[in-house]
């Protein structure tokens, strides 16, 4: 099964944002001069193909509270429950899944990651903002992936919304960010926001991983078992 490829080894863009080039360098997000790390990377074109072809109704809606080892179990039902065809890509999908909450969790020192992988056909989070979380993981899997401003523009972005006209960053489909929040200290996280795809008719693939907070469903798979009864 081919694995997700890298593009790019570690480099700084801009004060306080660097890439990587693996998996193990999002966990760089724990240096406190750093608010934002992206691994650049790019998948397979065989799922990446898949996905954009995917009827957008055969994408998963899903929210869980898991522990790593117990991820794919706990999708694997939405995911049927959806109708997103069982196989190697789905398999590759799930494996990409569960590699990053396990890479989360040990960045976190979480035993429980509330994931979401979500299908989203309108404009979602579209305020500039900074999270309130200490730190949060997000990738597209399909469709356009979040924007983001420099920390010198954050003030601005926040102040102007609608009207900020930028410069404006943007990660790419398939890039996984680790993004400081506002709970990790005074005046940390990156500005961003979710991209404006309302009336364009494309529905996005997002996966957000966070810690355990207030908004968390019950475990699994107690919340599971419940739902099943």
């Amino acid at each position: 099964m081919a694995a997700i490829e890298v593009t790019e080894t570690s480099a700084r863009l801009a004060g306080g944002v660097v890439t990587c080039g693996s998996v193990e360098g999002l966990a760089d997000i724990e240096r406190p001069d750093l608010e934002l790390v992206i691994w650049r990377r790019v998948p397979p074109l065989r799922l990446r193909t898949w996905l954009e072809d995917m009827d957008a109704s055969c994408l998963p809606d899903i929210r869980v509270l898991v522990r790593p080892s117990d991820l794919r179990r706990a999708v694997e039902p939405h995911l049927d429950d959806c109708g997103m065809p069982p196989g190697d890509m789905r398999d590759l999908l799930i494996g990409d899944v569960h590699n990053l909450v396990s890479a989360f969790a040990d960045i976190t020192r979480s035993d429980l990651v509330d994931v979401r992988l979500e299908r989203v056909g309108n404009n979602a989070c579209w305020k500039f903002h900074r999270d309130c979380v200490d730190a949060r993981l997000l990738t597209t899997y399909r469709g356009p992936a979040t924007e983001w401003v420099q920390p010198h523009d954050a003030a601005r972005a926040l102040r102007e919304q609608k009207r900020f006209k930028g410069p404006l960053e943007r990660l790419r489909t398939h890039d996984v960010a680790m993004f400081k929040g506002s709970c990790a200290g005074s005046g940390s996280g990156i500005v961003h926001r979710s991209p404006p795809i309302a009336g364009t008719g494309q529905t996005r693939l997002l996966l957000c991983l966070n810690t355990r907070s207030a908004t968390s469903s019950e475990p699994w798979p107690k919340v599971f078992n419940s739902r099943r009864r």
